[in-house]
């Protein structure tokens, strides 16, 4: 099991410099760390280590159409069974991105099976993500897994006591 959570590179902290980084560059280094993986074959090379990407997987879930059209040429090697397999693996913490359209991307590429209640407290306050999950039309199944049930298969000695 790996965690990817990002943080803001040094060439990054002062692009835009009355915007706080937490906004573009975090979910951007995200989306560098997920290309990366799969761009040099990691995630193919390495089946069967799990990975959590935090924030939703930052851009990934709306970037996956630009990953597949203008992929090097050595994708068929490096992801032999496609970009979208290799994603759909892994799962996703929603922390900080409780929000309808970020959502509503990752929903578009994995199920809610592979969705978890993460938080970045004290940067986001757990409340305010446990407050941002029922506004998003979950059902009681699926707020159950997000919540609880997904974490127990992923780690199946949470289940213990």
């Amino acid at each position: 099991m790996v965690f990817v959570h990002p943080t803001t590179p040094l060439c990054c902290r002062t692009l835009l410099p009355d915007v706080p980084p937490v906004i573009l560059e975090i979910p951007q280094d995200t989306t560098r760390a997920v290309t990366n993986l799969v761009f040099t074959g990691t995630l193919a090379k390495f089946h069967d280590i799990r990975f959590i990407f935090f924030h939703a997987g930052g851009d990934v879930p709306m970037v996956v159409g630009r990953m597949q059209q203008y992929a090097p040429k050595s994708v068929a090697e490096k992801a032999p069974n496609g970009i979208e397999y290799e994603l759909k693996r892994h799962y996703y913490d929603i922390a900080g991105t409780a929000y309808r359209p970020a959502i509503a991307a990752l929903k578009s590429l994995v199920p809610t099976t592979q969705i978890l209640f993460g938080s970045d407290n004290p940067f986001v306050p757990l409340a305010e993500t446990a407050e941002g999950i029922m506004q998003l039309g979950f059902s009681a199944d699926d707020l159950e897994r997000i919540g609880r049930n997904n974490a127990q298969t992923l780690l199946p000695r949470l289940k213990a006591s």
